[in-house]
């Protein structure tokens, strides 16, 4: 299984960035998804994940400015940024859950087995 995230870039403080992540894999709609980040110096952290079946969950510091959703038809995962804040500065992963058809969702990094190369997202003041 292969992720591929794109849309990562500069922004100022406000604006607005969408990511994508494009799955390899047929079976993608059967897989809950997510996104985590991590800015320098600090650890890994659940930025936003949805569920195979609908349904999603963010963490504190984003929920209201981020929108995560996913097309299986094209087997991709978007992130939507709004209200974007220099502390939103990081890379960003997109991953699979390593359950199929999950009822939860995860918000630890250990229950995702596969990691996108990480997109990178900069926001300045």
């Amino acid at each position: 299984v292969q992720l591929q995230a794109c849309g990562g870039g500069l922004v100022q403080a406000g604006g607005s960035l969408r990511l994508s992540c494009a799955a390899s894999e047929r079976t993608f709609s059967s897989y809950n998804m997510g996104w985590f980040r991590q800015a320098p110096g600090k650890e890994r952290e659940f930025v936003a994940g949805i569920r195979w079946s609908g349904g999603s969950t963010y963490a504190d510091s984003v929920k209201g400015r981020f929108t995560i959703s996913r097309d299986n038809a094209k087997n991709t995962v978007y992130l939507q940024m709004n209200s974007l804040k220099p502390e939103d500065t990081a890379v960003y992963y997109c991953v699979r859950d390593k359950r199929r058809y999950y009822g939860g969702i995860s918000t630890t990094s250990l229950e995702y087995d596969y990691w996108g190369q990480g997109t990178l997202v900069t926001v300045s003041s």
